[in-house]
């Protein structure tokens, strides 16, 4: 089974229903529910999907599109040397950085889905947008 890190923003596409990006990600996500992937993000990322998601929706209804998200993702813990590689990476979005040392940390993701996947640019690990893993699988 490949062990994917989803990025932010792919997940964010998914609960915000944002085009043309969110089939992909959904895609993703089915595959997941499918048990042909093995999904993972950061406990970060759900602090940042309330922050941007709170805006324009109720409270309720965040708590509940990130308690059904919870069911198909594993949560990887950000810690002190997650956060002190970051700042010392060179990354230049650093929560992009604090992504990155959390999934290199974890020793079995195999892949790396985002958008943004010029901010990966030294990764160790393969970086793929959600398509281009899409049509690698099919």
């Amino acid at each position: 089974m490949i062990n994917l890190f989803i990025d932010t923003d792919v997940i964010l596409d998914l609960l915000a229903d944002r085009k043309p990006f969110s089939s992909e990600a959904a895609m993703l996500f089915t595959l997941a529910e499918q048990k042909k992937i093995k999904a993972f993000t950061s406990s970060l990322t759900f602090s940042n999907l309330y922050y941007v998601l709170r805006r324009v929706e109720a409270h309720p209804k965040v708590m509940s599109k990130l308690t059904g998200l919870s069911g198909l993702l594993s949560i990887l813990k950000v810690d002190e040397l997650a956060v002190r590689n970051a700042i010392a990476s060179g990354f230049t979005d650093f929560e992009d950085g604090l992504q990155y040392y959390c999934a290199l940390d974890h020793k079995h993701i195999d892949v790396i889905i985002t958008r943004n996947i010029k901010d990966y640019k030294n990764s160790e690990i393969p970086v793929m947008r959600p398509g281009d893993f899409l049509k690698t699988i099919q």
